[in-house]
């Protein structure tokens, strides 16, 4: 079943130009790495779920990488986000447009929100983070790319942050994990497969979202042809946190109360996985 959600943003065919808001931040040249000080320009404020008698700062001494998927000026330079990058298991485009909710609210608009939030959250809790991207104005970076920035960051988890672009009948979110492909990935195959499973968990706690109803097992579905899987050599996995395509669905997306709601929850399970 075609999607141009995360499976798009791994290297697929680039979907049409979409229409884009007036999102903030600054462009991102192909290997620029972002800081966590460059995605606090108005993201809200953030608290954690710890309980009292957790460390204040459970995350001290932890390296994330957070990978926001696409980017909103794809769309203004197909010739460079549609040439061809090796992912190992075949070619495909360096990145995509990503979809949008019929209303025309962008997946790369989406997965930047979504994003900025848990950068802060997990700041507070005391982890080190390196984005793929500082803004949702720029082109790019290549899927290839957005991998050797967590790679290059040693970090102890990569989490890619997108929106599905399914048929509108199905809804749910799912994680998408690496498969062994006789390259990079393999020796943290296992591990991304724990870190899955937690972010699997903690979403559906924290959100209340179902799994999705047209793709993978109990939310969890296993890929070989996404360069951002393929090429990592530190535990990485995708979430789609839903489909833009459904209504209800894009309906909570469109809510900065969910989006942190989200947020949070993928902070947590990156937390239960870490700890």
């Amino acid at each position: 079943m075609a999607v141009v959600g995360c499976g798009a943003a791994a290297g697929g065919t680039s979907a049409p130009a979409l229409p884009q808001p007036s999102p903030a931040g600054g462009a991102v040249a192909e290997g620029a790495i972002g800081t966590a000080a460059a995605a606090t320009e108005a993201a809200p404020r953030a608290g954690t779920s710890a309980s009292a008698s957790a460390p204040a700062e459970p995350l001290a001494g932890k390296v994330i990488a957070i990978d926001p998927g696409h980017n909103g000026g794809n769309y203004r330079d197909p010739g460079y986000i549609n040439r061809q990058v090796d992912v190992l298991t075949e070619h495909k485009a360096c990145d995509t447009t990503g979809t949008a909710t019929r209303s025309g609210y962008t997946e790369a608009a989406f997965n930047w929100d979504v994003s900025k939030r848990l950068v802060k959250i997990l700041e507070a809790r005391g982890a080190k983070v390196k984005l793929t991207r500082t803004g949702n104005t720029g082109v790019g970076p290549c899927i290839t790319q957005r991998a050797a920035i967590g790679n290059k960051a040693k970090a102890d988890a990569a989490l890619s942050v997108h929106a599905d672009g399914a048929p509108s009948g199905d809804h749910g979110f799912h994680v998408i994990m690496p498969k062994k492909i006789d390259g990079p990935v393999d020796p943290v195959v296992g591990a991304s497969r724990k870190l899955g499973v937690a972010i699997r968990d903690a979403f559906r706690s924290g959100t209340g979202l179902p799994y999705s109803t047209y793709i993978g097992s109990k939310a969890l579905d296993y890929r070989d042809d996404l360069g951002g899987l393929n090429l990592s050599t530190v535990p990485k996995v995708f979430v789609e946190c839903g489909n833009m395509a459904n209504p209800g669905d894009a309906a909570k997306f469109r809510s900065p109360a969910f989006r942190q709601k989200i947020a949070q929850a993928l902070a947590d399970g990156l937390q239960n996985y870490l700890t």
